[in-house]
């Protein structure tokens, strides 16, 4: 099997990406960074993050893992104390496949430019370079509020727990193929009024954000930050592609959840 391995790059890191490197050749797996069938994240989520977008187009080949070297991450579940565990899994034992759904950002240009086409695991946010964010919101192509306020976040079920969740959304399971968008700071007077709730949207449905005024956006998907100018359109929906995850051992997502947010009291 064809395996990579990348670190956060901090000392802790580095080392455990080198000690798992040189225990899978030892096996007999295939270093190949371009063409991996399993890319091992030492980090945390970030890392898993940076590494979904740089393999983005090998999504139907290449599952992921990750080892965190700080908190417990929602995608990096292993430990440092379990690694060599988790060699041998790999080395020995054919991984379970979970799949998991992704949210699609295509945007539109007044100009007539190529649509600009992502893929977001966790989120996409939408805000104003300047002043507040004035967007027509369309739900499946009918009008269904003008949002006003700081901005928007649309997210996939997997990043329910991530900015979504400090911005007052629900927190969604992961097998189900939904969007969620959810307010930053919207403006409610006697004038401007939205739903002022999250929206959760099924596979079937698209969200269409639709700029009220011509300014520049700021547009972030995932980590990644692009200013969009000349802005027509923000088409928004579960995309056709999924991110594969590779599993050795049940995590149940619910338990993941309650260690990241409850934690034990007794």
């Amino acid at each position: 099997m064809n395996f990579t391995i990348t670190s956060k790059g901090d000392e802790t890191s580095d080392a455990l990406c080198e000690k798992m490197k040189t225990y899978l050749i030892d096996f007999g797996l295939v270093w190949n960074e371009e063409k991996p069938e399993l890319v091992i994240s030492v980090g945390g989520d970030g890392t898993l993050l940076s590494n979904f977008h740089r393999y983005r187009n090998r999504l139907s080949t290449t599952a992921f893992i990750g080892v965190h070297t700080g908190h417990l991450g929602f995608y990096a579940d292993w430990t440092p104390q379990e690694v060599e565990k988790l060699v041998i899994d790999i080395a020995k034992t054919p991984f379970d496949i979970v799949e998991y759904p992704l949210l699609e950002v295509m945007v539109s240009y007044i100009n007539g430019d190529s649509d600009s086409r992502y893929l977001a695991l966790n989120e996409c946010t939408v805000k104003a370079t300047e002043g507040s964010l004035v967007m027509d919101v369309l739900i499946k192509n009918d009008h269904f509020e003008t949002f006003r306020g700081d901005g928007l976040c649309i997210s996939t079920p997997s990043g329910s727990t991530a900015y979504n969740k400090a911005l007052g959304g629900a927190i969604v399971h992961p097998s189900l193929e939904a969007i969620q968008l959810a307010e930053m700071a919207s403006i409610n007077n006697r004038v401007f009024r939205t739903v002022g709730s999250p929206l959760i949207l099924p596979k079937h449905h698209t969200c269409l954000l639709i700029p009220v005024n011509d300014v520049n956006f700021t547009v972030t998907i995932d980590h990644l930050t692009l200013l969009h100018k000349d802005v027509k359109s923000i088409r928004c929906k579960v995309a056709s592609e999924k991110v594969r995850f590779a599993r050795y051992r049940s995590f149940p997502f619910w338990s993941r959840v309650k260690e990241s947010f409850v934690g034990d009291k007794s």
